[in-house]
């Protein structure tokens, strides 16, 4: 599979070029033939939004701070009147970061609680078992989670992720940069599950496009717990690891990986996953000086932070180093969780074009969703301007890789929305609601 140019947006939208120049502030919706808006809601009542989150398990760090970006962007909203005049309501169950429960979770938010819509969902594992329960039930399910799943057309016309991009986006976009400046022989090392694979299965193809290889593929079991044994599979030519690692046993994949190398070490570009929620500085991790990560948002404050990202930093509660104010041990997953803040003023555009007044106008919310094309840059979306791609449901963005420099991460290249673009694969669209 080759590297792709080009994107199919909706038939009835603007060209890419008119996307890219073009994108509306962050209330654009098309104006697609055969779309109307709806009439704005009546009802008082709150909206209510079943959060789907990953408070215990393997996810649990996100799951913390997913939630806290949650509650500052529903106060955000509901302080400048909620969504159509009604204020939004957080009902929150914990799915374990399990796919079992996780389909369980949203079935109970669906017929239990009532909800309108469910949200927030990181795990892929998770998402792929929750998705049918949407899709069966007819709940709007809006994921953050970077998996090529949704994109992928596999799920169904009830999924979307519009407030981060995904991982075929992110390896494509990246991968010519990665060849160009760290060098051509690449060994990946990946989690062994489906958002492991997206990056197998993507950045693959992608490097090969840029004129590197990726000369070996080390998967690791998700629950494991320590990984020099993995370490003596990465081919003595190596020129490049790649390394993508989640869950509670990240400190100790990266100690472990400085540990088997010493000073001796190929160049290091890893997807901060595997150091989300933990700090950069900790004993151990002084070998990572120098090495790569992609961010999809900073850790750390940047010289040229705009103003809607000070604001948003300042809401959810991080400090310049990316830690909870007043709490410097307590790390955020910075990289993630602006797209729950970004996913929540999406759901809010959607149900504000729709007049959404409760789960009868489901079908109608979808359709709202789908005519998005865009977003531009500020307090709704401080992360940057984005394209959306009604036909996949996916929102395709600007990828940041940073460089670890004096125990801090600095951008050292932002891509271009371009450059994550790829033909679409799938059309939700023509699937009945």
């Amino acid at each position: 599979m080759t590297k792709k140019s080009s994107i199919i947006l909706p038939s009835t939208s603007i060209s890419r070029r008119s996307a890219l120049k073009g994108i509306a502030a962050a209330g654009t919706f098309a104006a697609a033939p055969g779309f109307v808006r709806y009439a704005q809601a009546q009802s008082s009542a709150p909206i209510k939004i079943g959060f789907q989150a990953h408070k215990t398990g393997i996810g649990a760090a996100y799951g913390r701070w997913y939630e806290r970006t949650t509650t500052a962007a529903v106060k955000a909203i509901n302080a400048a009147g909620g969504i159509n005049g009604r204020p939004i309501e957080i009902i929150t169950e914990d799915d374990g970061t399990d796919p079992k429960r996780g389909a369980e979770v949203v079935a109970k938010l669906a017929t239990q609680h009532q909800c309108d819509v469910v949200y927030g969902t990181l795990f892929s594992h998770v998402v792929v078992a929750s998705a049918p329960v949407a899709g069966e039930l007819k709940i709007p399910y809006f994921v953050v989670s970077e998996g090529y799943h949704v994109a992928s057309g596999k799920l169904n016309r009830y999924c979307f992720q519009p407030g981060i991009t995904d991982v075929r986006s992110q390896v494509t976009a990246m991968a010519p940069w990665v060849s160009g400046n760290l060098g051509k022989k690449v060994t990946m090392i990946f989690p062994d599950y489906a958002f492991g694979h997206d990056h197998r299965d993507y950045f693959t193809p992608a490097i090969k496009a840029a004129g590197g290889e990726v000369i070996a593929q080390i998967p690791i079991p998700p629950t494991e717990s320590s990984f020099t044994k993995y370490f003596p599979q990465i081919p003595a030519e190596t020129e490049v690891l790649y390394h993508v690692m989640v869950g509670p046993a990240v400190l100790t994949f990266v100690k472990e990986l400085g540990e088997f190398y010493g000073s001796n070490k190929p160049q290091l570009f890893g997807f901060i996953d595997s150091l989300e929620a933990v700090d950069i500085n900790s004993p151990g991790l002084e070998f990572l000086d120098g090495s790569h990560f992609w961010e999809g948002c900073p850790r750390y404050t940047q010289a040229n932070d705009s103003e809607a990202m000070k604001a948003y930093r300042a809401a959810v509660g991080i400090d310049d180093n990316g830690a909870a104010v007043g709490d410097p041990k307590d790390v955020s997953t910075a990289a993630h969780m602006f797209g729950c803040w970004e996913t929540l003023y999406v759901i809010k555009q959607a149900m504000e074009a729709a007049g959404y007044q409760g789960p009868a106008d489901r079908a109608k919310l979808v359709e709202a969703t789908e005519a998005i094309q865009g977003f531009e840059e500020g307090p709704e979306h401080p992360q940057g301007d984005k394209v959306f791609d009604g036909k996949l449901h996916q929102v395709y963005g600007h990828q940041n890789i940073s460089k670890v420099e004096g125990g801090k991460l600095k951008v050292v290249h932002r891509t271009e929305i371009k450059d994550g673009m790829y033909e679409a694969e799938g059309d939700y669209t023509q699937q009945a609601l």
